[in-house]
């Protein structure tokens, strides 16, 4: 049996959802498998790809090869996510040639994280861990 609340008894709801445990973000290339070193030694210099390391995302590879890549649950996106937490135009990763990779979030719903931290736009580095809704991707590029 619950107890009633007294009259004039203030309650609220906390959600935790928004915590993570501390992680260890910067993943190097020794944490793959052999055939992702492999697949990663295989790109054009300056090339990146992300890839799913766990979660639902896992084993999964995105290729980042045009200037700006498009990632959401819209099918036509170039990275389609097919989950409720993604939403249909989520975020972009941009590159040009000579510049850093950016992530930019496109005001989602659940927002982008880049190492656990939520960001409208950052740079990328080898071994970031980006996370679209529930997908974490890690972030490698090729001669860094």
């Amino acid at each position: 049996m619950s107890e009633q609340p007294t009259p004039g008894e203030l309650t609220s709801t906390i959600h935790l959802s928004a915590l993570r445990p501390e992680g260890n973000f910067g993943s190097s290339l020794e944490s793959l498998s052999a055939q992702e070193r492999e697949v990663i030694s295989a790109l054009p210099e300056g090339s990146a790809m992300l890839i799913g390391l766990s979660g639902p995302g896992k084993g999964a590879r995105f290729l980042l090869n045009i200037a700006h890549t498009s990632v959401g649950r819209e099918p036509s996106s170039d990275i389609f996510l097919d989950d409720v937490t993604v939403s249909r135009k989520h975020a972009v990763v941009e590159h040009s040639i000579g510049s850093a990779y950016v992530v930019r979030d496109l005001e989602s719903l659940n927002g982008s994280y880049l190492n656990g931290q939520a960001v409208a736009e950052s740079a990328l580095a080898q071994g970031d861990e980006v996370q679209f809704g529930k997908f974490k991707l890690t972030f490698f590029v090729k001669g860094s």
